[in-house]
């Protein structure tokens, strides 16, 4: 028990700096690990100022660090994320997680099906692409490039910072963080469908790009989708 009350004490030490509290805060809004940069961005600070402050909380068990390898010379980047076990706060909608995988086994027993995922995500990706506001009157080449970046965005929102590539074969959108990665490692079929079909009926409803192929835990394969201007 004293050991219990001892780490208590640090964490709320750890709190008690109201820069601290503030990236603290920061960090448990997002929906997705953040760099050191993004945090400062965000709140307008100085990266140096940010750096010892998720320092001190990760020494104290506050957060967790993951490393990015840049693919060449010079130091990782960490992203930074609320631990497990961190406080909330009150931030978090705590019953949701626990509602979201009570459901996905219901859907899972019941029988539901990956296509009939697929058709759920899809009237969502439609609806999300209307409130996106695309005009009719676009040419195919602003259509394409308007889609892209608001299928991103969109992407953001949920937490699957995605990065975007492109070539002359076409274009590629990495999920790079999974928001939904407990839940679909539990259930691909249904969880990688739905978000399957959130993609498509997003690019089908705002046109000018056509999906070509999307990967997901199912494929054991870097979870992407690959467009192609259409």
């Amino acid at each position: 028990m004293p050991d219990r009350v001892a780490s208590r004490l640090a964490l709320l030490k750890a709190l008690g700096d109201n820069t601290r509290y503030a990236i603290y805060l920061e960090l448990a809004r997002s929906p997705r690990p953040l760099t050191t940069a993004e945090v400062a961005d965000s709140l307008d600070l100085h990266a140096n100022t940010v750096r010892p402050h998720l320092e001190r909380m990760r020494d104290v068990g506050l957060l967790q660090v993951e490393s990015e390898s840049r693919g060449g010379v010079g130091r990782p980047h960490h992203r930074y994320s609320l631990a497990p076990d961190a406080p909330s706060l009150g931030l978090e909608p705590s019953a949701m997680p626990l509602l979201a995988a009570m459901l996905a086994g219901v859907a899972a027993v019941s029988g539901a099906t990956p296509e009939e995922a697929t058709e759920i995500g899809r009237s969502r990706g439609r609806m999300a692409a209307q409130q996106a506001g695309f005009g009719a009157d676009e040419s195919q080449a602003v259509a394409a490039a308007t889609c892209l970046a608001a299928l991103a965005d969109d992407l953001a929102t949920f937490g699957f910072d995605p990065a975007v590539a492109a070539d002359e074969s076409g274009t590629t959108i990495a999920f790079t963080h999974c928001p939904f990665a407990t839940l679909a490692e539990a259930h691909p079929h249904l969880v990688c469908s739905l978000h399957r079909g959130m993609v498509e009926g997003f690019v089908e409803e705002a046109g000018g790009m056509a999906v070509t192929r999307f990967r997901s835990l199912v494929d054991r394969l870097p979870c992407r989708v690959e467009l192609a201007a259409g």
